[in-house]
Order: structure tokens, then sequence, then C-alpha cells
């Protein structure tokens, strides 16, 4: 499967160049050069992984790129796809001092991506933090962003950690639903890499569901850490919905990173105004659609995703209908023909309705629904004594443990849907906590 995929790689990467290119050397020292290394960094606060970026920075300006990876690693093991997909104008690139000075801010993302970069050229391996093997044993349920974390820092302390997950490749949304001009697949593939080789296994194409599954892993393992993330994605409950020609967001996605798809034709119209939709329209824009249309029932400044992915949509050509309701998608012996919408207006007390007489067609062949994913309840009402709450996973979130203490979580099961360096935040964590636990039973 990875060498089929490594193979489509350059028919995709034609279309999906980096959204920020990755420094030159002589631009990397330049712009390392220009941090004032803060003592009080507000870049490092801002990180939910909390990475020493003054400290990382001051390396690469030095030349020394491999402890300056290594410093980000200690705090982010997935610090090469964050510095790809992390929202930094929001986050470190946000809380930088430079602002106050009104100069641009120190470019941490790609610096970090250069140094990473760096490592993975060069290749570097995960050193361990303790040379002693332990007999406990650790199953982490899902192989996204926060499994992988936590199984990281459990192994590099010399527990035995199995990560388990339905796909047959690991990384989660990493591989398989962030844009391929952020994150390409094959980046996420190497970077996971690197966990394999502390020696996390990996039980791939088995899906943990049913209280028999959950039964056995309870009795082979002493601890089981949820990070399992999300599940399908919300319906548009309309006419029409189930047409071949309707594909979610996150569906679509995949598709064309893992080479299903390579190319749009004709008209393409997105439903929602989150960062998984933007993406999803840029998509459908570089593979060929003819046009590529958003649909949103409110306005600008209601919509989830954030400003610069907004920009970034209008600069790939891609149109956004405001006050715009989905009402029906029609079809013919061909395939999907058009949709059929509603205008909207919003009352002054910020309730949505419609207008009446208001309805529209707009021509249309495929059609991208993106309006979020459902909590996992197959899976998680079926983990013993786990509390939830609004289809979440309930944690203590200073150490990510469940109301049954042999259950930990972390990631978008947790949080409800929030970025990757959140979910690893969350998996480091609670990797930190299982250790102490079982350390004392140890004892």
């Amino acid at each position: 499967m990875m060498q089929e995929l490594l193979q489509q790689k350059p028919e995709i990467a034609e279309r999906f160049g980096d959204l920020h290119p990755p420094f030159a050397a002589q631009a990397a020292v330049v712009e390392s050069n220009r941090c004032l290394n803060c003592f009080d960094a507000p870049c490092t606060s801002a990180c939910p992984t909390h990475i020493d970026v003054p400290k990382f920075i001051k390396k690469i300006a030095s030349g020394n790129l491999h402890s300056a990876a290594l410093g980000i690693l200690d705090a982010n093991v997935l610090g090469a796809s964050c510095a790809r997909v992390c929202p930094v104008e929001v986050l470190c690139e946000g809380a930088c001092v430079m602002h106050g000075f009104n100069e641009q801010p120190i470019e941490i993302g790609r610096l970090q991506r250069f140094a990473m970069d760096h490592f993975h050229a060069q290749g570097g391996r995960l050193p361990r933090k303790s040379d002693e093997k332990r007999p406990e044993k650790i199953a982490c349920i899902g192989a996204g962003p926060a499994s992988l974390a936590a199984a990281a820092e459990l192994r590099q302390q010399g527990f035995q950690v199995t990560i388990f997950d339905k796909r047959s490749l690991p990384g989660g949304l990493n591989t398989y639903g962030i844009a391929e001009y952020k994150l390409p697949l094959t980046d996420s593939l190497r970077e996971i890499e690197l966990i394999k080789d502390l020696g996390v296994q990996f039980r791939l194409g088995v899906e943990i569901c049913g209280e028999n599954s959950l039964a056995e892993l309870e009795a082979e393992f002493d601890v089981i850490f949820i990070g399992a993330g999300l599940g399908a994605m919300h319906r548009l409950a309309i006419p029409g919905e189930s047409h071949s020609g309707v594909i979610d967001a996150l569906q679509f996605i995949e598709d064309y990173k893992t080479g299903k798809t390579t190319q749009i034709a004709g008209d393409v119209i997105v439903v929602g105004a989150g960062n998984t939709a933007i993406d999803a329209a840029n998509a459908a824009k570089r593979l060929g659609a003819r046009s590529v249309s958003i649909l949103y029932r409110r306005t600008r400044e209601h919509i989830s995703a954030f400003d610069f992915e907004y920009r970034q949509a209008l600069q790939e050509g891609v149109r956004f209908l405001w006050l715009t309701q989905l009402m029906a998608i029609h079809s013919s012996a061909i395939g999907i023909t058009s949709v059929e919408c509603l205008c909207t207006e919003i009352d002054s007390d910020g309730s949505l309705k419609p207008i009446d007489d208001s309805t529209f067609h707009l021509e249309c062949n495929l059609v991208i629904p993106a309006i979020g994913q459902s909590p996992l309840l197959e899976l998680l009402t079926q983990c013993r004594d786990v509390q939830l709450e609004q289809g979440r996973v309930v944690v203590d979130r200073a150490t990510g443990q469940t109301s049954n203490p042999k259950y930990f979580a972390g990631g978008d099961c947790v949080n409800g849907g929030r970025e990757v360096v959140d979910a690893v935040a969350d998996g480091k964590r609670a990797g930190i906590a299982i250790a102490r636990l079982l350390e004392v039973a140890y004892v």
C-alpha cells in the first residue's frame, strides 16, 4: 500500500505544492537572527505543547539544526507535521512580541519545519528517556496524533505500547484528512516511522468496537488510552443526499490523497464554512473543477474557519455564497445536475430564518458536505464506566484520566475537534500520567 502511494505521489504533487514553501538555509539563518530570544517567551506559552521556541531558534541561528530538532521533539513528537499544519497565526506567531513593534512576527512555523526537515533528511532518531524495559502494557485505540504522542512518551520510558487502528495506514487525520498542500501523506508516514523505530507496535486494520473487543483489550493490557477521534460527518438530511455524487469532505480529501481521485470536472458545491470545507474546496479547484462554490447559511462573520484559511480560498478562486441554505440535490441519469437553495436572513436576536419565495438553483456536478463530525458513540459507550458528556469523553485535564482509572483519553474524542497540536498535547500529558500511575503500581 505504501509503495503504491509513493508511486502516485508525483501526480498529486503537481497540483498540490507547498502552501508555505520551506526556507532555504541562508534565509532560515537570517530569519532566526530576527528573534529577540525573549526570556519569558509568549510564543512558548501560546504553544499547546510548550515548545521552547527561542531555544530552538537560537540553535538554528548557530547552525545546530540537529539539536534544534531534538528540542522540538522533546515537547512535540509530531513537530514536523505541526510545523506545517498549526494555525501559527493564532498561536505562537500570533503571540510574538514583534507585533508590539509593528513588525512581522518571526516565522516560527517555517523555522520549525526547517529544523525538522533537516532532522528527517539526516535520518534522525528519537532518543529514549529510559533504558529500563518495563513489563506493563498499554493499548492505544486509534492511530492519530493523540495516540501517537502518548505511545511515544510511554515507549521512551520503557513501557510496551500497541496502537490499534481500523485503517490500513497510521496517522489518523494527519494521513487521511489534512489537505495535501499543507501536509503530504508521505510526510505524515515518514514522521510515524520515528515512533515505530522506538518499538511501538501497530495493529492496523483492526477495529475495536463492541464489548468483546474491549474486554479482550482490558484482559491483555494494563491501561487503555482512547485516541479514536471523531466519527462520520453529519448528514445533510435533505432530498438527494444519498446520490453517489455526494461525497463528504473527509472522504473526498482521503480519496485524492491516496490517489483514488486524480481529477475533478464540472461545478462543485461545498456545504459548510469550516477549515475542512475550505480544504476540500481548494482541493477541488486544484484538481480541475470548473467552479467551486461554498454555501453557508450565515455570514462571513460567523464562519468557524480561520481568517487566513478564508483568504487562501479566495486566492484559489473559490466563491462564497453567504446566507444560503441547501434544500435539495437534483440529478438525472447522468449524475447530479443542480442544487436547490433558499436565501436566509439573521434576525435581530441572532436567529436564522428563511426568506419566503427566495428559492433558486445552481448548476452542480459534485456536492461535498462539510458540516462537522459526530462523536464515536458506538465505541465510547462500550468503554466500561467511562463518563461521557455531550458525546465527549470526560477526563481530568491534567492527566487525561477518565472516570474509569484504567482508561485515559485525549484528542478530538475529548475536545470535540481542535488542532493537531492540541491532540499531541493531550497525548503527551496522558503518557506522562500513565507512566507515573504504573510506576506507583509497580513499586
